[in-house]
C-alpha cells in the first residue's frame, strides 16, 4: 500500500511540474500542443478581438481619404525599392501598397481590390464600410452578444439595405438627353474627390464621351490613355476618332501611310545573334565565323522574304528589330514599328481588327489590320503615332497633360476610375443620390425593419444602422463641418420624407442632391454595401487563428 500511495504522490508532482510549465510556455494546464515547433494558435476572445483590430487598424488608414474633401497619402517606397514615390487618396492605391501581416487586415484589402476591379470606385468606402460594422459588433459582443447572432442580424439590415437602395434609385435608361446628364454628373461625383476636380467638368465630358463611344461595352481598354509631361490638366484632351501609340516609327521609314495593310507580330527580329542559352561556337578560322553570320543573315532574310509575302504596308512587332531586317523593309516601303511592347500589340489588335502572329508560313489564314490614315504627329515635345480611321469605331484615346509624373499618374487613375463607373452604369442606367443620402436612407429603412425583429437579433440591426450613419459622419469630419450636427439635420430630413437629401460640401449644410448634381452609381453603392457586409461577417466568425510553423531552411 505504501508503494501504491508513493507512486501516485509522484505521479501527482509530475502532472503539476508539467501543468506550470506549460503554464510558463503560454499553454493552458491540460492542453496537448500537437503544432509543430514555430506554428502558434489563439483561439476564443483573443482571436476575435485580435482580428477585429486588425481590421480596424487598416480602415483608420483610409478613413481621412473618404469623401470630396479627403486628404492625400505619400507612398514612399523602401528603400532599394523599384517603385516610384506617389501621392494618392485612392483607397486600393493605398492598401495595395502596404504590407501587412493581420489575416484580417489582409482581407479589407482583398475586398478594396476587388471593388476597383469590379466597379472601380468605392475602394475607400468598402473598407471603412467594413471597420465601422466591425467597430459596433465589437461593442455588442462586450455585451456578450454571441457573434452567429450579430452574423444573422447583419444579414436581415443587408437585406433590409437592399431594398431601400433599390426602392430610392432613378433608372434615365430610356431618356438619352437625361441618361446623358445622369452619366455626366456620375463622372463629375466620382472626380470630385481626386486631383481633377478643380477640372472635372471638363474632365467629366470627356470621359462620358470616350465611355458612350464604346457602345455598351465595358471594355475600357479601348480607351488608351497617354501621359504627357507639360501643360496643365486642362489642357487634357479627347482624341474621339484616333488611337495613338507613344513608339517611333523605323529609320528610313515612310513616315505617313494610307490605307495602311497592318501585319501584328510577336516575333524575335534579332537573330543575327545566337540565343540559345550556353551555346559556345568554336572555329578554327576567320572564315567559318563569316560563314555562321552569312547563314544568319540569310535565315534573317528569308524571315523578311516571308513578311513581305503577306502584303503589307505596315509592320508592327512586339520585340525589338534589328538593322538588317528593319532596312530591308524600309527599302520595300514598309512602315516598321518596333517594341510596341504586349500591352500595346493586343490593342492595336483590338483596334484594327487583326491577328498577332508569331510565324508566317501561312499568309492567306492571317488577317491584316486596317487603317486609313497612320502618320507621325507631335505632342508636347515628343512624336507619336496616330492611327486615325481604324475599323473599331468604339476605339479613342485620351491625351493627359500635367505638371509631373506624381499628377499625371493620379489623374491617370482617377480618370480611369471614372471610366470604370460609367462603363458599368451604361450597362446599369440606375443612379442614386450622393452626400450621405444613401447611407441615411438605407440606416431608416434598418431601423423601420429592426422594430418588427423580436430578439436580440434587433440589436445587431440597430448597430448596422449606426455603422451606415458613421460613414456621413466621418465625410463630415473631413470637410471641417461639425459632423454631429451636420448628421443631426440630414437624419431629422429622411425621417420627414426626404429622401434624396444629403450633405452640402462646400456650404456645410443639408440640400438636395438631385438639385445639386450629385449622383452616383446604383451598381457602385450597392457592391460596397455587400461586400462590406459580407466581410464583416466572415471575420465575425472567425474564433481561432492558427499561425503555421516558418518553413526551415535545409543545412
Amino acid at each position: 500500500a505504501s508503494t501504491v500511495r508513493s507512486a501516485e504522490a509522484s505521479r501527482c508532482r509530475a502532472v503539476r511540474a508539467a501543468s506550470s510549465a506549460m503554464m510558463m510556455d503560454g499553454q493552458m494546464p491540460g492542453s496537448v500542443n500537437v503544432l509543430a515547433q514555430g506554428a502558434g494558435q489563439s483561439r476564443g476572445e483573443h482571436a476575435r478581438m485580435s482580428t477585429i483590430i486588425g481590421a480596424l487598424a487598416i480602415s483608420d488608414v483610409v478613413k481621412s481619404s473618404l469623401g470630396p474633401k479627403g486628404m492625400d497619402k505619400i507612398l514612399q517606397p523602401m528603400p532599394g525599392s523599384h517603385n516610384q514615390l506617389s501621392v494618392t487618396n485612392d483607397g486600393a492605391t493605398i492598401l495595395k501598397s502596404i504590407l501587412v501581416d493581420n489575416p484580417a487586415a489582409k482581407v479589407l484589402i482583398d475586398i478594396s481590390k476587388t471593388q476597383d476591379d469590379e466597379v472601380g470606385d468605392g475602394t475607400t468606402s468598402v473598407c471603412v464600410l467594413a471597420g465601422e460594422l466591425l467597430r459596433q459588433a465589437e461593442k455588442l459582443m462586450e455585451q456578450q452578444l454571441h457573434p452567429q447572432l450579430i452574423v444573422a442580424g447583419y444579414r436581415r439590415a443587408a437585406d433590409a439595405a437592399r431594398k431601400a437602395l433599390e426602392e430610392m434609385s432613378v433608372d434615365h435608361g430610356a431618356d438619352e438627353a437625361a441618361f446623358r446628364q445622369d452619366l455626366e454628373r456620375i463622372a463629375a461625383t466620382t472626380l470630385s474627390s481626386k486631383v481633377l476636380s478643380q477640372d472635372k467638368a471638363h474632365f467629366s465630358q470627356m470621359a462620358v464621351d470616350a465611355v458612350l463611344k464604346l457602345k455598351g461595352s465595358s471594355h475600357v481598354e479601348q480607351i488608351q490613355i497617354i501621359k504627357k509631361g507639360g501643360g496643365t490638366l486642362r489642357d487634357s484632351y479627347l482624341d474621339r476618332d484616333a488611337f495613338l501609340l507613344d513608339k517611333k516609327i523605323g529609320v528610313g521609314c515612310p513616315r505617313t501611310v494610307r490605307n495602311a495593310k497592318i501585319l501584328l507580330a510577336n516575333t524575335p527580329m534579332d537573330t543575327d545573334k545566337v540565343k540559345i542559352y550556353g551555346t559556345k561556337v568554336k572555329t578554327d578560322s576567320m572564315a567559318k565565323v563569316a560563314d555562321i553570320e552569312a547563314a544568319e543573315r540569310a535565315k534573317m532574310n528569308a524571315k523578311v522574304d516571308k513578311i513581305l509575302a503577306h502584303g503589307c504596308t505596315v509592320f508592327i512587332n512586339r520585340q525589338l528589330i534589328y538593322n538588317l531586317p528593319e532596312q530591308r523593309l524600309a527599302d520595300n516601303g514598309v512602315m516598321v514599328i518596333e517594341h510596341a511592347d504586349f500591352e500595346g500589340v493586343a490593342q492595336l489588335a483590338l483596334v484594327t481588327r487583326a491577328d498577332i502572329v508569331s510565324t508566317f508560313e501561312t499568309p492567306s489564314e492571317v488577317k491584316l489590320g486596317e487603317c486609313e490614315l497612320i502618320e507621325e504627329v507631335m505632342i508636347g515635345e515628343d512624336k507619336l503615332i496616330r492611327f486615325s480611321g481604324v475599323p473599331n469605331a468604339e476605339a479613342c484615346s485620351i491625351v493627359l497633360r500635367g505638371a509631373n509624373h506624381h499628377i499625371l499618374d493620379e489623374a491617370e487613375r482617377s480618370l480611369h476610375d471614372a471610366l470604370c463607373v460609367l462603363s458599368q452604369t451604361v450597362r446599369n442606367t440606375k443612379v442614386l443620390p450622393g452626400g450621405g443620402a444613401c447611407e441615411m436612407e438605407m440606416a431608416k429603412a434598418i431601423d423601420d425593419a429592426a422594430r418588427e425583429v423580436p430578439g436580440k437579433q434587433a440589436l445587431a440591426m440597430e448597430a448596422f444602422a449606426r455603422g451606415l450613419r458613421a460613414l456621413p459622419e466621418i465625410i463630415a469630419t473631413n470637410g471641417g463641418h461639425d459632423a454631429a450636427d451636420l448628421v443631426a439635420k440630414l437624419k431629422a430630413k429622411h425621417h420627414t420624407g426626404g429622401k434624396t437629401f444629403g450633405m452640402d460640401m462646400d456650404k456645410g449644410e443639408v440640400a438636395d442632391m438631385y438639385e445639386l448634381g450629385i449622383m452616383e452609381s446604383f451598381k457602385v453603392k450597392l457592391h460596397v454595401l455587400l461586400s462590406a457586409a459580407e466581410a464583416a461577417e466572415m471575420l465575425l466568425r472567425v474564433d481561432s487563428v492558427v499561425q503555421c510553423a516558418p518553413r526551415q531552411r535545409d543545412g
